[in-house]
């Protein structure tokens, strides 16, 4: 079968990818080129062609990347995916219906879509596809078969305003693409959207609050684009830091807390094992649905704010006891002293090797990862994979899910290492050292202060530590804060390295080190740097010398 998500025309020539992509850190807004390094086709030009891939990746925020090039011009000509997609979707979506731009995305069954990458080129109109001799009936999304309660249908007839009607028409066309027959209630919702990804996210947000959007669900906010109270300070360009601003108000109008933290799971107040919530923010929800047991989609920017407005989610995807099983077991044979960088390498080799299912990582079972190396194994896990949880074997709480037909694969020092070259492809000499990518908890400050134990950074070598601003009152009141300071550690509050601009990120800085493998993987493409990799102890040595260690770790060696 061939779907036919979001209908239109196109006529262009087709890019076949090899391999998924995220679009938020892995393409250029303003131009549709890919950035991301380590795609293998970085540097070839989406803009007006009708690109496939088997299903998109990594970050929720590509919604309002693939918005912004529709609404300046600079998007593919169509999608078409093999696998079920919903980030990107998502984004072709609001630009049909909201800004109407036209922007096809298509589902093919593996025989078509196989069928149709051997093609240069590709005419889409309603209902055909078209491609050399080849010729494929698109059939639309049913547009019923979906059980709704009656406050349901209010919602969707207008009973409640514009905005409520746009946000359950929204979640109603989502559950169809996802295969979904009814809704779910969910208790609480985590934004996304707030980054200033581009202004396609500003006149979104502030689209929805002119025409009265309101949550109704306790909703927290992610990692902003400034540093909301202090921007205008620290230098920030006004024709950026006030919309990123703006931004970040539309959504507190709307009745979000302003917890500003790409970690929620850190909050005093996290959901429970087996509790359905709406979160977005991959890290977060792959965080919520491994560690703690929750249950979340990974769900696109501007869902998430459609969510919190009616309370309901498509009953699809990890909401459901079948789709949480793991579907591939990777063994891993342990290094022997390893220390906590093995986390998120880890996470990202998982990723690359399960791009489109739930693993079971075994062979840890002895293994003491505490909830810091399980945050950064999750958000490396989502930048090199689409599937929104991963189970380990002794550490998480549905570890023992595992589909019987589930193939198996073995990893060990030889693979880590490779990931280990991959993340440190530039120099040794190091202008920044980058932690809080997701946003470090009030433990991990305290760590960097006491494996300083009172040395001071290198005046040449600046350390920049993000964090939530409930981890830095916590520091604050602690005396932490007040440590790194002395010891030349600036702490930044509301904003993460995904979401960071000059000057706050030091202009001057051409290579930068962090402990983050969802920052190693990212942070090319966002920067323009180059990138080094290493635990804790081995960045805090590199801020207080400026190299960082030339060689493998001794325990990858």
């Amino acid at each position: 079968m061939t779907l036919c998500i979001v209908a239109g025309r196109a006529e262009a020539p087709v890019l076949v990818l090899s391999e998924g992509l995220s679009f938020w850190g892995g393409v250029d807004p303003a131009s549709g080129r890919i950035i991301d390094t380590h795609h293998p086709q970085h540097g070839e030009s989406l803009a007006g062609r009708v690109v496939m891939m088997p299903t998109s990746r990594g970050s929720c925020t590509g919604s309002g990347v693939l918005l912004e090039l529709a609404l300046n011009g600079h998007a593919p000509a169509a999608l078409v995916f093999r696998d079920s997609e919903d980030i990107l979707t998502l984004g072709a979506l609001i630009a049909s219906r909201m800004f109407g731009q036209s922007l096809p995305v298509l589902r093919l069954d593996a025989v078509g879509y196989d069928a149709l990458s051997r093609q240069g080129r590709v005419g889409i109109e309603e209902t055909q596809l078209r491609a050399g001799d080849l010729r494929l009936r698109l059939d639309p999304v049913a547009p019923d078969g979906l059980e709704m309660e009656e406050t349901d249908r209010a919602m969707l007839q207008g009973s409640e305003g514009p905005a409520m009607q746009f946000a359950m028409e929204t979640v109603c066309t989502m559950a169809l693409v996802q295969g979904a027959r009814s809704l779910v209630g969910v208790s609480r919702a985590h934004i996304d959207g707030c980054i200033y990804a581009s202004p396609a996210n500003l006149r979104f947000a502030e689209a929805m609050l002119e025409q009265g959007a309101k949550v109704r669900l306790p909703t927290t906010m992610n990692a902003i684009s400034v540093d909301r109270g202090n921007w205008q300070s620290q230098g920030v360009a006004p024709d950026f830091g006030g919309p990123a601003a703006r931004l970040a108000d539309a959504y507190v109008a709307m009745g979000a807390q302003p917890s500003f933290t790409c970690a929620p799971y850190q909050l005093d107040d996290r959901p429970a094992r087996g509790e359905f919530i709406a979160w977005a923010e991959s890290n977060a929800v792959i965080y919520a649905n491994s560690v703690i047991g929750a249950r979340s989609v990974k769900h696109p920017d501007f869902l998430d704010l459609c969510i919190a407005m009616t309370g309901r989610a498509p009953l699809s995807g990890v909401y459901l006891d079948a789709e949480r099983v793991a579907r591939r077991v990777i063994a891993v044979d342990l290094p022997p002293d390893h220390d906590e960088a093995l986390w998120p390498m880890l996470g990202y080799l998982a990723g690359k090797l399960s791009p489109d299912r739930i693993p079971l990582l075994t062979g840890l079972e002895h293994a003491r990862p505490n909830e810091d190396d399980l945050k950064a194994l999750c958000a490396a896990f989502g930048t090199s994979s689409a599937a929104p949880m991963l189970h380990v074997a002794g550490h998480t709480p549905e570890a023992s899910h595992v589909a019987p037909e589930a193939d198996r694969l073995q990893v060990g020092a030889k693979e880590l290492a490779q990931v280990w070259h991959q993340f440190n492809a530039a120099e040794e000499t190091v202008d920044l050292v980058a932690f809080g990518s997701p946003h470090f908890s009030a433990t991990e400050c305290r760590r960097v202060a006491k494996l300083l134990d009172g040395r001071r950074c290198l005046e040449t070598t600046a350390t920049v530590v993000t964090v939530g601003p409930g981890t830095f009152e916590a520091i604050k009141e602690c005396g932490t804060l007040s440590t790194l300071e002395t010891a030349g550690v600036r702490v930044v509050p509301d904003i993460c390295w995904c979401s960071i601009v000059e000057p706050v990120f030091p202009p001057t800085a051409r290579v930068l080190m962090t402990n983050s493998g969802k920052y190693a993987h990212y942070a090319p493409g966002l920067s323009g740097r180059g990138v080094r990799f290493g635990s804790l102890s081995e960045c805090v040595e590199t801020a207080l010398n400026g190299r960082a260690p030339a060689g493998l770790p001794a325990w990858l060696d």
